[in-house]
């Protein structure tokens, strides 16, 4: 059974749905509350489950922001997003010949050991060159320039031993795809890097679910992939 509009109280058939704050809505009927301006999902901005514009949106003289199921949602929504954009990005820059090393504990202990085993040495260079002369060691002044550092000190870098490589963390990986086909009921023009775009019967598969309003598909047709609005396409 099909289910009936948030603000016109009429049936919403499947071609001209919009589903957003846990309602059904026409698109026509999906707009602010104030000055009935027709909203999408990219502006409207939710209020006590009702569709506001960006002008109208009650202000309030507080800053203690609550747990509410729409801002619990869109929290979510950001996180599944950044997980999207750090995969891609450990993607683009695989394999490219550099990685971020970060002062970790591990390598401070590498770090430490490194200059301790570099002054041992060097010690017991200075020792065996001082007792293999024939005469006292003598501390050099600011007359004699003939005195050179002692040959230890020049090969210093050549006792560092070669840090451990450092792993890169992984990426958090999206959740694994439905399995599920969808067909375009629209066409759609991606409106940010992160989305795709594609025309009207196109098949939308690899579909991985994000909140009831986004979703992340491949599009068949092209090959392309990335996020796209849940009402503008339907289950196969």
């Amino acid at each position: 059974m099909n289910p009936l509009c948030g603000r016109c109280n009429q049936v919403v058939y499947p071609t001209e749905k919009v589903n957003c704050l846990d309602k059904y809505w026409h698109k026509g009927c999906f707009s602010c509350e104030i000055c009935k301006m027709t909203l999408n999902m990219k502006n409207y901005k939710g209020f006590d489950k009702r569709p506001y514009c960006n002008a109208h949106y009650p202000k309030t003289n507080f800053t203690c922001v609550a747990d509410t199921p729409e801002n619990l949602r869109l929290k979510q929504q950001t996180k599944m997003q950044s997980q999207v954009h750090y995969k891609e990005d450990f993607e683009k820059n695989k394999g490219k010949g550099f990685s971020v090393v970060a002062d970790t504990p591990e390598l401070q202990r590498i770090k430490k050991t490194q200059d301790q085993i570099s002054n041992i040495k060097y010690h017991e260079d200075f020792e065996k060159m001082k007792t293999g002369a024939d005469a006292p060691y003598q501390p050099s002044t600011p007359n004699q320039g003939s005195y050179q550092q002692p040959a230890a000190s020049q090969n210093y870098h050549h006792y560092e031993p070669t840090p451990e490589p450092v792993r890169q963390a992984a990426a958090a990986a999206p959740p694994p795809s439905s399995g599920k086909r969808y067909r375009a009921v629209y066409d759609y023009n991606a409106a940010d890097d992160d989305e795709v775009s594609f025309m009207d019967g196109d098949i939308i598969v690899d579909v991985q679910q994000i909140d009831e309003g986004w979703m992340y598909g491949r599009v068949e047709r092209t090959g392309q992939q990335g996020m796209l609005p849940s009402n503008y396409v339907d289950q196969c």
